[in-house]
Order: structure tokens, then C-alpha cells, then sequence
């Protein structure tokens, strides 16, 4: 084992249970990376970064399984070598980034809407639930579909309903070429349009992005079907387009440069534009679309709901508030008692997705 991989989920369970009994309310944390997402953190730090390594890694079976605070470069540097990769291409947003991390607030990169998001590719994980106790869901194979799925609940969870120990993850061979077209001169409205009508085409779409004004759309797949994607379709190529994505999914382009609260906004493809005051950057087909705004909360959240969207409230802004779009009375419910069976004494990450949760 190297010297940076160790199994400590002995002593995060020890800590779990008497947090548990002494109702100490915990904060798990591995590389702080996610600090700023989701409401502000309380409680005692469970530091579980030092929980790290990869357990096993079949090339031949496309599987990986990693412990929660192993560094998501060391995960991709491993794939590289076997020529594959974590298909939904996950931001790090730091240096420091873990899978655990990652796998826990279901984040997923440009690729997402094509291939599939962090959930679509959990096969199983270990966890430690609010009472201290082990529990293992799903498995390290992709046909292990017996029972319900409860591994995936834990993506997106952001650690309130158990303690990421490790998660395996089914991986993806990486594309043999790649090819970035920019449209210039394009509205919202025109770019939304474009982007569903090459969407119900037979191209191998693997990001698609429009800001100030320009479209970019990326394709992979094999050297003759991205020669024939490059005759058949107009733009412009874009040379450095690996910096491009890179700029997107870490949120270094220069949109994301500005004082102002940004909202995260997930929407059907095919949904209009919201008539909202701001700057707009339009990703994942139209489903994910980024606004910069100081409109109050209540007036983007009715806009988007109105088109069958939510929003959160990303960076910036009143954090002590609703960053989560507010559930219905009937989702509450089910949020609710899953933090029972799962966390009933309310002692992980509480509310740090909502207030009382």
C-alpha cells in the first residue's frame, strides 16, 4: 500500500458512534473543494481524506473502486494509462478534489447530458450511516441490479444521509479524436434551438456550450466520424478546445468571473429562455444554464419553475438561506424519512442542504 493510501474506516465508524451517542452534530469534509456549495457547514469535522486509495481497478471490466478521500487527478491519471475515463467528466474545482466529494454532490462536466451523470455510473458504495453502522449497496459489477438501487441515493446526498467509505464506478475508454466547431453571431434563443435539432441527430455530441454569443459544440468518437462531422457541419475549429472545456467545467472562463450571485439553473432541453435580468452561459444542450444576477431569489425561482426547472443558488449570494430550490410538501416528506431510517439522530452535514434536514 502506498504511503498515501490507507483504510481508516475503523476510526471514522469509532467517531460516527460516539458522535451519535453524544448527538454531535458532524461535518464531513476530505479536500474542502465543495466547501462554497450548498448552505453553510456546522458541526464537529469528520476529516475523511485521509481515507484514500484505489481498492481495485479492472481495465478489462471497466470497473474502479476507490476510497471517498482519494484524489479524483490520482482516479483520472490511473485511467489514462489504460486509455479510459470517468465518463461524466467531473469538475474538481480545486486540486484537492476527492471521488468521495465529487460522487456525494453528483457533479458532472460537460459531458453529462450525452453520457450521463456521477449517479448513472455508481455501481455500489460502503458507508457509515448516522448510527455508526456499515452498510454496503449495489456492487463492483455492471449487471448487479437485484433489489433497489440505494447506492445512488448517496449521489447528491452531500453526506447527510451516511459517510462515503469507498464507491465503485463503471468507467469509460476515452475517445480516439475529438473535434470543437464554434458558431458565431447566435442568440440564446437561436444557440437552444440549434443545439435540440443536432441533438436528434445521429452525431456524436460530447459538449455543447454558448456564451456571448457563440455556440461551441464538441464531437468524439472515431478518426472517420469526426472527419465526417467536420465536412458535414459549420463552424469554425477551435484549436486549443481542451482549455476551452477545461475552462467550463472548472469554472475558470471569463463568465464566471464576477462579484454577482450565481445560479445554477437545470431545465428541460427543449424549454425557452427565461425572462430573467442577467448574463447567461448555456450548457449541457440547454439543460444546465448558468445566470449572473442580483434578481431576488423568489423571482428567478417562479421564472424557472414555470418552465419545469429549479435553481440554486451556486456561489455567492445569502448562503444561510434557501440555496435548494424549496421542496413540495410531498418531497419534504420523502427527504424527511430518509434522514430518519438513515441519520435519525440528524447528526450528518445537518442542514446543509436545508434548514432542519
Amino acid at each position: 500500500m502506498a504511503p498515501n493510501e490507507q483504510d481508516i474506516s475503523a476510526v471514522l465508524q469509532e467517531q460516527v458512534e460516539l458522535a451519535y451517542a453524544a448527538k454531535t452534530p458532524l461535518n464531513i469534509c476530505a479536500g474542502n473543494s465543495k466547501a462554497f456549495y450548498g448552505r453553510a457547514a456546522t458541526g464537529q469535522t469528520l476529516d475523511v481524506s485521509a481515507h484514500a486509495g484505489i481498492v481495485s481497478y479492472e481495465p478489462t471490466e471497466l470497473v474502479l473502486t476507490a476510497r471517498a478521500g482519494t484524489p479524483l487527478r490520482d482516479i483520472e491519471s490511473a485511467l489514462a494509462v489504460h486509455g479510459q475515463m470517468l465518463a461524466f467528466e467531473p469538475p474538481h474545482w480545486g486540486a484537492s478534489a476527492t471521488i468521495g466529494g465529487t460522487i456525494a454532490c453528483n457533479l458532472s462536466g460537460p459531458r453529462r447530458v450525452y453520457t450521463g451523470s456521477g449517479r448513472d455510473f455508481l455501481l455500489g458504495c460502503h458507508m457509515i450511516n448516522g448510527k455508526g453502522e456499515l452498510l454496503h449497496f449495489g456492487g463492483e459489477v455492471m449487471k448487479n441490479v437485484a433489489g433497489y438501487d440505494v447506492a445512488r441515493l448517496m449521489a447528491g446526498a452531500m453526506g447527510t444521509l451516511g459517510v462515503l467509505l469507498d464507491v465503485s464506478l463503471k468507467v469509460l475508454p476515452l475517445p480516439q479524436h475529438k473535434l470543437t466547431l464554434v458558431r458565431s453571431g447566435l442568440s440564446a434563443t437561436k444557440a437552444l434551438s440549434l443545439m435540440n435539432q443536432l441533438a436528434g441527430q445521429s452525431l456524436p455530441l460530447s459538449a455543447s456550450a454558448w456564451v456571448d454569443g457563440d455556440l461551441y459544440l464538441r464531437f468524439s468518437g472515431a478518426e472517420s466520424t469526426i472527419e465526417a462531422v467536420q465536412h458535414s457541419q459549420q463552424g469554425e475549429v477551435l484549436l486549443d478546445d481542451e482549455n476551452f472545456w477545461i475552462s467550463i467545467r472548472e469554472l475558470q472562463h471569463p463568465y464566471f468571473a464576477s462579484c454577482q450571485p450565481l445560479w445554477r439553473i437545470a431545465l428541460p432541453q427543449v424549454a425557452a429562455q427565461p425572462e430573467l435580468t442577467g448574463d447567461w452561459l448555456v450548457e449541457w444542450g440547454g439543460a444546465q444554464r448558468w445566470l449572473r444576477s442580483d434578481a431576488p431569489a423568489e423571482d428567478i425561482r417562479a421564472k424557472v419553475s414555470e418552465l419545469g426547472g429549479h435553481a440554486t443558488l451556486f456561489h455567492g449570494g445569502d448562503r444561510s438561506g434557501a440555496v435548494f430550490q424549496p421542496l413540495s410538501a410531498g418531497v419534504w416528506q420523502l427527504h424527511q424519512r430518509l434522514k430518519q431510517a438513515f441519520d435519525p439522530a440528524g447528526i450528518l452535514n445537518p442542514g446543509r442542504m436545508y434548514e432542519n434536514l
